[in-house]
């Protein structure tokens, strides 16, 4: 009797399997050939870098200031009652008398008519006196009463006239007039001397703001002095610099206790009217000159808790950093004294990808590599077709 015959079912099960396979390690294998061998170096980022060249710049401070008229002068009123009238245009140029406000003028009015009475009676009482002395019908005491008498009502009088003019508020000085602090009815007090409005004169405008001990020491002698500035800049709060130099017209002796700094002044020119009292600016005072120094963007200055750093292109290549020595803005760019040599590569950008040891392709600001096409669109690129032989 013969054996049983075997099933065929695993056998056929195996050869899909042993197919699958044997794809894979065929993919794996033309993988392997285009695959970029181990070890080999990455590719170099491209950076623009700027060559240092030590500069000679004028020395410099600079500090935040804040401008102010020359003359600030409150308008208030000198007498109290009910505001009846604002005559100017609030923020126009005034003149010096130009009135500006009414203050009713009924009570003061009925004043001086009442003063004016009482001094015509004592001037007439003192006439009379004055005869009958000459003829000894009084005695001197009763004429110097009556004389007395006189001059304190001709005071009141003039003190009741000048009431009366009081109740037009006029500009003290020439000058920009401010926002008007009362409005038509409002009761003027005179106990607090009640403030109606400001005058300001702007031409000049004068720049206030203070030196602190950190600022000093960095000055020629560590001290400030009139002959240690040589010019005074001015810097809008768009960040571009006034076009007329100013000067210094007053510098303290002493130190404000308050704010601990020493206090200065400097004087512009501002005909045209560019400058507004209150603005916030920066000045800044030129000391001398530095010499060889170097210009840095700002961008290319990275902070740390420890020093401020520029990445610099070293010997092969690669990414170093670089601790230096700032001193202050100029424009957009860092004014560097210390760290860096003629010569240097500084990197002004790609600054998050160009970490210490990459490798790099450093270019000029003007010379950028030409970018690469990429093989997607060589691929897209109908082939040429081939020259045809002659028939």
């Amino acid at each position: 009797m013969s054996s049983p015959q075997q099933s065929p079912t695993p056998l056929l099960r195996l050869r899909p399997a042993v197919a699958a396979l044997a794809l894979t390690l065929g993919l794996a294998a033309c993988s392997g050939e285009n695959a970029a061998p181990k070890g080999a170096a990455p590719q170099a980022l491209p950076v623009t870098v700027l060559e240092m060249q030590p500069q000679n710049l004028p020395a410099s401070l600079e500090l935040m200031a804040q401008t102010e008229g020359t003359k600030e002068t409150e308008v208030r009123a000198r007498v109290g009652g009910i505001l009846m009238k604002r005559l100017y245009q609030e923020g126009t140029l005034v003149k010096a008398g130009q009135p500006l406000f009414q203050i009713d003028r009924a009570p003061y009015e009925i004043a001086l008519a009442e003063a004016k009475a009482k001094a015509e009676q004592t001037a007439r009482e003192e006439g009379r006196l004055k005869g009958l002395l000459a003829r000894q019908a009084v005695s001197q005491k009763e004429y110097d009463d009556a004389a007395s008498n006189n001059a304190i009502a001709q005071a009141a009088l003039r003190q009741a006239q000048l009431n009366l003019s009081w109740t037009t508020v006029t500009a003290p000085v020439s000058g920009t007039s401010g926002r008007a602090v009362k409005s038509e009815g409002n009761l003027i007090n005179t106990s607090d001397a009640s403030l109606l409005t400001s005058v300001y004169q702007a031409n000049p405008m004068w720049v206030r703001f203070g030196l602190s001990e950190s600022d000093t020491a960095n000055l020629p002698g560590g001290q400030m002095k009139a002959e240690t500035v040589g010019g005074v800049e001015l810097i809008l709060p768009n960040g571009s610099v006034y076009d007329k130099p100013g000067k210094i017209n007053f510098l303290a002796s002493t130190i404000d206790t308050t704010l601990g700094t020493q206090q200065l002044r400097a004087e512009f020119d501002n005909t045209e009217g560019k400058l507004l009292p209150g603005q916030f600016v920066r000045v800044r005072l030129l000391t001398g000159n530095r010499e060889g120094v170097f210009l840095v963007p700002q961008a290319a200055v990275v902070q740390t808790e420890q020093a401020r750093l520029v990445m610099v292109v070293d010997g092969e290549s690669k990414v170093a950093p670089r601790p230096v020595q700032t001193a202050e803005w100029r424009d957009k760019d860092w004014v560097i004294t210390g760290g860096l040599k003629a010569g240097d590569k500084v990197i002004v950008d790609n600054l998050m990808k160009a970490r210490p040891g990459t490798p790099v392709a450093p270019h000029g600001p003007q010379a950028a590599p030409a970018t690469a096409k990429p093989a997607a669109e060589d691929a897209k690129t109908p082939a040429q077709p081939a020259a045809q032989g002659k028939q």
